[in-house]
């Protein structure tokens, strides 16, 4: 038999990374602005955040991007009452698709959000610089690194601008099917993460999150194992700190206030689990964000 080998083509083919961040800003964060000749977009995980283009002023919500255009000025401004979470990837890219995404606001979707979150973890990894320092401007890498980390890291932002070209032609975007476990799984798994974060102010237990969301302990357990890494209890702990973060960079409660209104039994066992999710003290890690602001 004679074999033929088929030609593959890119659609978007990403050259370079200049940097890779992921932001926790103050709510009265202020970015001056910068024009440069690379790609850049901002996508906000959480809160909003006012964003100053050539041709749009507009305020980024939960969820959604921003592309900028090559040497095009752009200026980011907190809106006071939220302390966003942004991520912000800029690269050197030359395929004609990216005119897709000139002057455009767009929403991530799940599968999206997913893909972003992997190119954050894979940059923990390779590169041996802060990801939340907003005046970097060279990403040194580690001696050692993963295999691959590099590749990956380009095709995840690939995959991640060829999503959204895709759910941009949803009429000629061609279908994936799911196997019902996997689609049923998804779906449990965002129902009980909405209830956890409409109850963040509570003592949640495995009993309770399965009574409430009809689903059963052991399939619960499994379903956040694979998904986050993290038992249940544990995730919903990590997602009581990272809302505390939230309300930090407000300055709009004390730290026993804010120990309070999520549901802790004191200040001091709140200080405890602080520390233990993200290595620093409440105090810390509010100098640490205050100092990387008034860089």
């Amino acid at each position: 038999m004679s074999y033929k080998s088929v030609s593959l083509k890119d659609t978007i083919s990403i050259e370079n990374i200049f940097t890779i961040h992921y932001f926790e800003y103050m709510s009265d964060f202020s970015f001056a602005g910068e024009s440069h000749d690379f790609w850049e977009f901002v996508f906000v995980d959480k809160g909003e955040i006012d964003i100053y283009m050539d041709t749009i002023h507009t305020r980024l919500k939960k969820r959604e991007i921003a592309f900028h255009k090559p040497n095009e000025f752009h200026r980011l401004q907190a809106t006071g009452s939220s302390a966003p979470n942004l991520v912000v990837i800029s690269f050197s890219c030359d395929s004609p698709a990216m005119n897709f995404f000139k002057e455009r606001i767009l929403t991530v979707d799940d599968i999206g959000k997913s893909l972003l979150g992997d190119i954050i973890k894979e940059a923990k990894l390779l590169f041996n610089c802060r990801l939340d320092d907003p005046y970097l401007t060279e990403m040194t890498k580690k001696e050692e690194q993963p295999i691959g980390s590099e590749q990956l890291i380009r095709i995840q932002l690939e995959h991640f601008l060829l999503h959204l070209l895709r759910c941009s032609q949803h009429s000629n975007a061609p279908s994936f099917p799911k196997t019902m476990a996997s689609k049923g799984s998804s779906e449990i798994f965002n129902r009980v993460l909405e209830y956890m974060e409409n109850h963040l102010s509570s003592r949640l237990t495995i009993d309770q999150l399965c009574k409430e969301n009809m689903v059963g302990r052991s399939q619960l357990q499994k379903i956040f194992q694979q998904k986050t890494g993290l038992g249940v209890i544990e995730y919903f702990s990590h997602m009581k700190i990272d809302a505390a973060k939230q309300m930090m960079r407000t300055d709009f409660m004390n730290f026993t206030q804010i120990s309070e209104s999520l549901g802790y039994s004191s200040i001091h066992y709140f200080s405890r689990q602080f520390k233990k999710i993200t290595g620093m003290t409440p105090s810390e890690y509010v100098s640490s964000v205050k100092a990387l602001a008034e860089n």
